[in-house]
């Protein structure tokens, strides 16, 4: 599969729950192809904007979509690395803000090592 693929698919199930890519095409693909090479790498679509540990349990949280994908698009219109966002967000009806992260430090300085 590569990223134009997986694109397709993650669509059709996404976009009836309200997510969109990302208009910006070849941020998009990039970042698919991101989550490809982790899936490679690690057996599983870590989000490509996060290190991952590599250790499934530690990484569930991050696991594209991410569970803190819902919170961000509610609030900023695009989740941490943009690659989902809302209908108004691609729409530039929102402004486009930075996202902040929202994983909890702990998480982040165990991917670390």
């Amino acid at each position: 599969m590569d990223a134009r693929q997986l694109r397709d698919t993650l669509r059709r199930l996404q976009e009836p729950k309200g997510y969109f890519f990302n208009a910006d095409e070849e941020m998009t693909l990039a970042l698919l192809t991101s989550l490809l090479t982790t899936k490679e790498r690690d057996g599983y679509m870590a989000c490509p904007c996060r290190l991952a540990s590599g250790d499934y349990e530690a990484d569930k949280d991050i696991i594209c979509p991410c569970v803190y994908r819902e919170p961000d698009v509610a609030e900023f219109g695009a989740c941490f690395c943009g690659l989902y966002v809302s209908a108004a967000w691609n729409a530039g009806d929102i402004p486009h803000e930075t996202v902040p992260e929202r994983r909890p430090p702990e998480k982040v300085l165990a991917a670390l090592g």
